[in-house]
């Protein structure tokens, strides 16, 4: 058998961890046609086929599940000895709206150190706006955001976020009670957009939970206690978006934006991996 190529390991871990040979093309800054090359090159020298492709989906064959946990051991084995002559280890401090990734967030951090091992990241959960004064600052090295700055250039989106009314399953409103809401503080654009949405439709609405994060707030979804304003994507899976069923209004898609103030190709890579990992979350 011959030697391994250390590149073509690292991407077949990148489309284990982001179940997508294009999220791992741009974690790679590559094109996805490379990434298959390299897949193959590896496939052949180890004379298994590792991934079962279809036009929807990418999973591991079994051979693949039984290489995953030994190819992770080489890559972090390779990281470590490169970093025997580093003077400092990799530090990265993102901003990421926990509009952006909600329930997902823990995910998102397990692929992020799947594919960064030697990265030290430093995550700040937050509005958007505050995460944004917050880079403005110089607080931030990069921040993940809905966006809703009609004014601010040179972002970069990653996906557009569908919105929808969501309840749990089992949730009935009784015919002229206002509806009841669950939402972040004033200062949230997601709850400004979807009760700017209420009041032209002249739809009665009250708030009987107020605060937390997303998580919180689909905590008091998936519990039945009211309806809120999330991203399909985030959203808890028990939920539905009862919109339509309840003659609500269609609430606008936002775009998932990144603004990163970087100039180290170590650091903008790893900034790419957190990138194609928030899209990966979308498939």
């Amino acid at each position: 058998m011959k030697a391994l190529d250390v590149e073509s390991v690292q991407a077949f871990v990148l489309v284990a961890d982001l179940a997508s040979f294009t999220r791992a093309a741009e974690a790679m800054e590559s094109t996805q046609s490379a990434v298959s090359l390299k897949i193959k090159r590896l496939e052949d020298g180890l004379g298994r086929r590792l991934f079962e492709r279809t036009p929807r989906r990418v999973r591991l064959t079994a051979a693949g599940q039984l290489f995953l946990d030994r190819a992770r051991t080489l890559i972090a084995a390779h990281g470590n000895a490169l970093d025997a002559f580093a003077s400092e280890r990799r530090r990265l401090v993102v901003g990421i709206s926990d509009h952006a990734v909600g329930a997902e967030l823990p995910l998102l951090l397990q692929r992020v150190k799947r594919a960064e091992p030697s990265l030290l990241l430093e995550m700040h959960v937050g509005s958007s706006r505050d995460l944004l004064a917050s880079f403005d600052d110089g607080a931030l090295d990069a921040v993940v955001v809905i966006g809703h700055d009609g004014g601010r250039r040179g972002g970069e989106v990653l996906l557009s976020e569908a919105f929808g009314w969501m309840a749990a399953r089992d949730f009935a409103h009784r015919s002229g009670d206002p509806l009841p809401l669950a939402a972040h503080s004033e200062s949230c654009a997601m709850r400004g957009m979807g009760v700017a949405a209420l009041d032209a439709a002249k739809i009665p609405w009250t708030e009987v939970f107020v605060g937390g994060g997303v998580g919180t707030i689909a905590a008091a979804v998936s519990a039945g206690l009211a309806i809120a304003v999330l991203g399909r994507r985030v959203a808890p899976r028990d939920s539905v978006d009862v919109g339509p069923e309840l003659g609500l209004p269609a609430l606008p898609p936002r775009d998932l934006v990144l603004y990163a103030s970087l100039s180290d190709p170590v650091a903008r890579q790893s900034l790419r991996t957190i990138a194609a990992a928030i899209r990966s979350t979308a498939a």
